[in-house]
């Protein structure tokens, strides 16, 4: 896989391809993590002479000794001879003394030298996406520039005569690409390149230069066209190409016939045409697919569990993936009334796909059911 090197600030997102390793002990020094005193444990309770101040990002440079205490603010570096710290709500200021009821214990409120991690040991690994959270690891460690794999580049191409330019206005017969852009949409949060290639009607000749085309990419996904149906040419004109066929069917709904495979060196998808079939098998198959193509060492799909808030039930024999709206708080579950997986408008007011075993009929309200974010 390809590598590149961006400035920190455009690597969110990005999969790591280098090792960050610390370039000294985190923390270097012991330091205080409550605004307070630095004190000797065994002083407490009872009340100390303040000798001192230190404040974040400065030394004291004393040695606190018996019955004395240092003034000190939460980072600071705890300053010699104390081994706690008191925080400021539990004492009482007399003067040039404070005073506390509490005793401490030694080592409270101090994180110690090297307790996050240790001069030169691992902290960020290939393969890992970086969230804000790996940017500030990488940002202390003092990295201005990051080396990621290269995005995937994906190409997108819908098939069927039915299907139009979402500029242009449909007939009766005819159905907008939302396809398209739905998939762009999940391939760039899944960190690839959607390239979105024409329309590919139902006729050989030109559905096979678009497929073509469609596998310079690192990654092809088709839409439509990899069902039964008398037009139905996708897995023609790829056996055509050469292809080697992985599955041809899995058994969910929506989205049964999901065909993968490669061909000419490039991994593809044959998604189902309508809109959930293609939403949910895209999450389910090919977005992970695209994550290790990008360097992502370990895609993971987000499965939970919630309570279903009404009675609901399925016909058995397939894993169902049904819209539904999870809670703010990621307890409850609300199944989404629809008219099948061409209802987008259902769709886009579902926050989760509610996922129905293929061996359970019937959960009642309260029953705990799996749950796949959005």
């Amino acid at each position: 896989m390809a590598v590149e090197e961006v400035p920190l600030g455009e690597a969110a997102g990005r999969v790591l391809a280098e090792t960050i390793t610390a370039d000294r002990d985190y923390p270097p020094v012991a330091r205080s993590v409550r605004d307070g005193f630095a004190v000797r444990a065994g002083d407490l309770p009872g009340s100390l002479e303040i000798v001192g101040e230190v404040r974040a990002g400065a030394h004291w440079d004393g040695v606190v000794g018996p019955g004395l205490a240092v003034e000190i603010m939460t980072g600071a570096a705890v300053p010699r001879g104390a081994d706690a710290v008191v925080m400021i709500e539990h004492t009482r200021r007399e003067g040039s003394r404070v005073a506390t009821d509490r005793a401490p214990r030694a080592g409270e409120f101090i994180n110690p030298a090297g307790a996050e991690a240790r001069r030169g040991q691992v902290l960020l690994e290939p393969g890992e996406r970086m969230d804000y959270s790996r940017i500030a690891l990488a940002a202390a460690a003092g990295r201005t520039s990051l080396g990621v794999y290269v995005s995937p580049r994906v190409a997108i191409l819908s098939t069927g005569d039915e299907v139009i330019p979402i500029g242009e206005i449909p007939n009766d017969a005819q159905v907008r690409n939302s396809n398209a852009w739905s998939l762009a949409a999940q391939v760039s949060r899944a960190g690839g390149l959607p390239d979105m290639l024409p329309v590919a009607p139902d006729d050989y000749d030109p559905l096979r230069a678009l497929i073509e085309r469609g596998l310079e990419a690192d990654l092809l996904l088709l839409s439509g066209g990899v069902s039964a149906g008398k037009y139905d040419l996708v897995e023609r004109v790829l056996a055509d190409l050469g292809a080697e066929f992985y599955f041809d069917r899995v058994l969910i709904q929506p989205g049964q016939p999901l065909v993968f495979g490669r061909a000419r060196g490039t991994y593809f998808f044959g998604l189902p045409g309508n809109p959930a079939s293609t939403m949910v098998t895209y999450e389910l198959f090919a977005r992970a697919a695209q994550e290790r193509l990008g360097g992502l060492r370990r895609p993971e799909l987000p499965l939970s569990l919630a309570r279903l808030t009404e009675t609901f039930s399925h016909r058995m024999g397939l894993t169902r993936f049904l819209p539904a709206r999870l809670d703010a708080g990621g307890v409850e579950l609300t199944p989404i009334r629809w008219q099948g997986s061409a209802d987008i408008p259902s769709l886009a007011s579902a926050n989760a796909f509610l996922v129905a075993d293929a061996g359970r009929e019937t959960w009642i309200a309260g029953d705990l059911i799996e749950v796949l974010a959005k």
